[in-house]
């Protein structure tokens, strides 16, 4: 199962929201905006309380976000899987056998097509689809392309987590600690 059934994947931009989730019963977090500096520490500290990071390469400070930079986070680093919406570095995290995971933004038609070829090449072992709050949307990649799909990206209230779930996602990635609360009720993550 995705995530050992986790639901939420509580998306962490601060130490202080990283403080506040290591006290939640996710296993899996998902690490947002920080510094190549503090990635590492961050990453073994995680480790330390029994978390698995999912560090999101676009989003570190002062790294490129190639393949370079997915083969020192893979190798120095360890995560359990790095989020990106480059093909090169999803591809190269596949070949660490880390956790893959490409974005795909839905702006519009045409996006949406181009990231379906981009799909294709890279295979990732997920796609966060973003916003999070189109059902219809997270119906259609998963159907299209055959892989499961986190959804992400405007994500307000229980119901828009329950209504991505419904329509096929196996996580919902939240920075809304308000989500994580009401979620962490049941077993690992789900709501009661």
């Amino acid at each position: 199962m995705a995530f050992e059934g986790q639901n939420i994947l509580p998306a962490i931009r601060s130490m202080k929201e990283l403080e506040r989730a290591l006290a939640f019963p996710y296993e899996y977090l998902v690490l947002l905006d920080t510094h190549v500096g503090q990635v590492k520490p961050i990453v073994e500290l995680m480790r330390s309380q029994g978390k698995k990071a999912l560090l999101h390469v676009d989003l570190i400070e002062g790294l490129k976000n190639d393949e370079a930079a997915a083969e020192f986070l893979c190798q120095q680093v360890k995560p359990a899987g790095l989020v990106s919406t480059r093909a090169s570095v999803v591809a190269k995290t596949k070949q660490n056998g880390l956790i893959a995971i490409q974005r795909l933004f839905l702006l519009d038609t045409n996006a949406v097509e181009k990231g379906y070829k981009l799909l294709e090449r890279s295979a990732p072992d997920y796609i966060e689809v973003m916003p999070g709050v189109l059902p219809f949307m997270i119906e259609e990649v998963r159907a299209r392309t055959g892989i499961p799909v986190i959804a992400g990206g405007l994500i307000r209230s229980a119901a828009d987590v329950e209504r991505a779930i419904e329509a096929g996602a196996e996580a919902v990635t939240t920075s809304n600690a308000a989500l994580w609360k009401t979620f962490a009720a049941g077993t690992r993550g789900e709501r009661d």
